[in-house]
């Protein structure tokens, strides 16, 4: 792992996230542009929410790899979604996927429900920050 997880035992234990990252000089930091679930063609994969989720965390460790990096190397992820309810609604789906492709890694994360993204047909974006090892 290329940085420390902060969770104080005062804020409890966190289920899915870490309350804080610290960096330091540990590596190159990577900022990860928001990605949907667009496949190479730029087309949405799916109406489905998870299946959109699923896409967009491979897109982003996508980036994380081409990079140089690895699902562990996240240290941030901000999700934003069009419908809030419908989020909470899969969570179990949604976990399900995330762990396919993070493992247990848990990085500061947040989720934000927004009117709107990109492409109007897109349900959910990511976005994140790695550390990568230089």
């Amino acid at each position: 792992m290329s940085f420390e997880l902060i969770n104080p035992p005062p804020l409890g234990t966190p289920s899915g996230y870490s309350n804080g990252v610290l960096a330091g000089a540990y590596g190159k930091l990577l900022f990860i542009a928001g990605q949907i679930a667009w496949n190479s063609q730029h087309q949405i994969v799916s109406e489905d929410l998870v299946d959109q989720f699923d896409k967009a965390l491979e897109n982003v460790l996508t980036v994380v790899k081409f990079a140089g990096g690895k699902p562990t190397d996240v240290a941030r992820l901000v999700i934003y979604v069009t419908d809030k309810s419908e989020y909470l609604d899969h969570t179990k789906e949604i976990g399900d996927v995330y762990r396919n492709r993070m493992g247990k890694h848990f990085p500061a994360m947040v989720l934000v429900q927004v009117a709107k993204l990109l492409d109007d047909n897109a349900k959910v974006e990511i976005e994140g920050t790695a550390v990568i090892h230089g």
